[in-house]
């Protein structure tokens, strides 16, 4: 087994492509984007296709999809993080509704791009089973679909299968039931990474990459190489936003772990099922999610060790021992037939987390900053909402997307050291005990609604 290296998804393509030249000296442009994941390719995508003569840079301290963009577990969602409430307060119940609606429709987007490219990323738009693998879970999950329709989602686009129903679908051992909703896809991340970069390219968008940026200013993007001033500058740094000055407490990099198994045999896939390749979490607190690959493997995550001191991030991706062997674990109960294959990669990634746990797009004329993230792990189709929406308010037109309640929100900012420290060890570390708890009893733990309620994630 290899662990780090930056994960399998490269490694399955030989790698990341030699890098580009970096940035030489003081530059100007229309729009400069510090950050080469989906979010900052996103948004350099839809400006140049809206408007050809704009100049967009690209600045990126490592290589284009370093971060989150080329480590996930390769779920386009169709749903976005945080409480509802939190979108409500700023937009309404009907806003809320336009949100949900506008992410929903995010997944053909993302499907669009890709069939207009002629792209091979291995979309395919096969749907999420929730699963519940004890009675506790089966509550917590079906609770999930009445809150969702109660927020204007109908049967197509959310509902339950029996046990029965699941089995036909794909056999997951001790389930007691799922939910399932059509508006999630699976993808090949690094593959989806480098189209779209090949794409902004072709379009004309300038990418520097090893260019840190360490600090923003009003219309200036400063890189110890140089500064690039424009009349726009974004912020599409995720999870590693700590590092630019004044940032430090914006958002916290979460880690999130994966494993993934060599290609499995014949016979362990007609055991398992899942001939509809469908995206799969669990109902837990602290939840896995995984992907049937393209090429017949099994790719499962998880938190892992959710943070580290000082927002610290891990740069090769190395992976713990205790959490390889939770994750092989959880996916030899899940699945029995997969109990004897063998691991063939570990890796893990930071995502970026807000506050209050909200995703958040925004542009501030007066400074020519803008900025968007905190998705808190659902990103590959948050980033394309988010860019798309970018694209409006940087262009100043009045469609839709600038209206959304994600617009213009600035969380707070987190608890300095050690307090944030305490607090993401300590919501984990309840969240792992009332799956303990739920794993004995017969009824939702009160331990994790007192943590959701408390940490604002839910």
């Amino acid at each position: 087994m290899r662990t780090g290296e930056l994960g399998y998804w490269w490694r399955s393509l030989g790698g990341p492509p030699p890098r580009r030249a970096p940035l030489r000296g003081a530059l100007e442009a229309d729009v400069a984007i510090v950050g080469a994941g989906f979010t900052g390719l996103w948004t350099a995508y839809y400006l140049a296709r809206a408007d050809p003569s704009l100049h967009i840079v690209v600045l990126e301290r490592e290589f284009a999809g370093f971060g989150a963009s080329g480590r996930n577990g390769g779920w386009v969602m169709g749903s976005l993080s945080g409480p509802a409430r939190a979108y409500e307060a700023r937009g309404g119940c009907a806003g809320f509704a336009a949100l949900q609606h506008a992410i929903i429709a995010t997944v053909d987007e993302v499907g669009r791009f890709v069939a207009e490219h002629d792209l091979d990323v291995d979309y395919l738009k096969s749907g999420r089973l929730t699963v519940a693998l004890n009675e506790p879970q089966l509550t917590r999950v079906r609770g999930e679909v009445r809150t969702e329709r109660a927020h204007g989602l109908d049967e197509d686009d959310v509902g339950e299968l029996t046990r029965e129903e699941l089995e036909r679908r794909v056999r997951v051992a001790g389930a007691r039931g799922a939910s399932f909703t059509p508006h999630v896809a699976r993808v090949h991340p690094a593959k989806l990474l480098l189209g779209l970069v090949t794409v902004c390219e072709q379009l004309g968008v300038e990418i520097h990459e090893s260019t840190p940026v360490h600090e923003l200013r009003p219309r200036e993007a400063i890189a110890a190489s140089g500064a690039v001033r424009a009349r726009w500058v974004v912020r599409a740094t995720e999870g590693y936003t700590r590092s630019l000055r004044g940032y430090e407490r914006a958002l916290v990099p979460l880690n999130s772990s994966m494993i993934i198994t060599e290609p499995l045999a014949p016979d362990a896939w007609q055991a398992i099922g899942w001939g509809g390749c469908e995206l799969i979490g669990d109902g837990a607190n602290a939840y896995v999610y995984l992907q049937r690959t393209a090429d017949g493997r099994i790719a499962i995550g998880g938190r892992g060790r959710p943070y580290r001191f000082r927002s610290r991030t891990d740069v090769a991706g190395e992976t713990p021992r205790s959490t390889i062997s939770a994750l092989r674990a959880k996916l030899a109960a899940m699945f029995p037939a997969a109990a004897g294959a063998r691991i063939e990669h570990a890796w893990s990634g930071v995502l970026g987390v807000p506050r209050d746990w909200c995703v958040s797009v925004a542009a501030d004329r007066s400074s020519g900053i803008a900025w968007a993230g905190g998705y808190v792990g659902e990103g590959v189709a948050a980033a394309n909402l988010a860019g798309r929406t970018l694209c409006d308010l940087l262009l100043g037109e009045r469609r839709p997307l600038a209206s959304l309640p994600l617009v213009g929100r600035e969380p707070r900012r987190w608890e300095p050291e050690p307090l944030r420290w305490c607090e993401i060890q300590g919501v984990y570390a309840l969240y792992r005990a009332a799956d303990r708890l739920e794993s004995r009893g017969r009824a939702p733990s009160r331990l994790a609604r007192l943590v959701d309620r408390a940490s604002g994630r839910r």
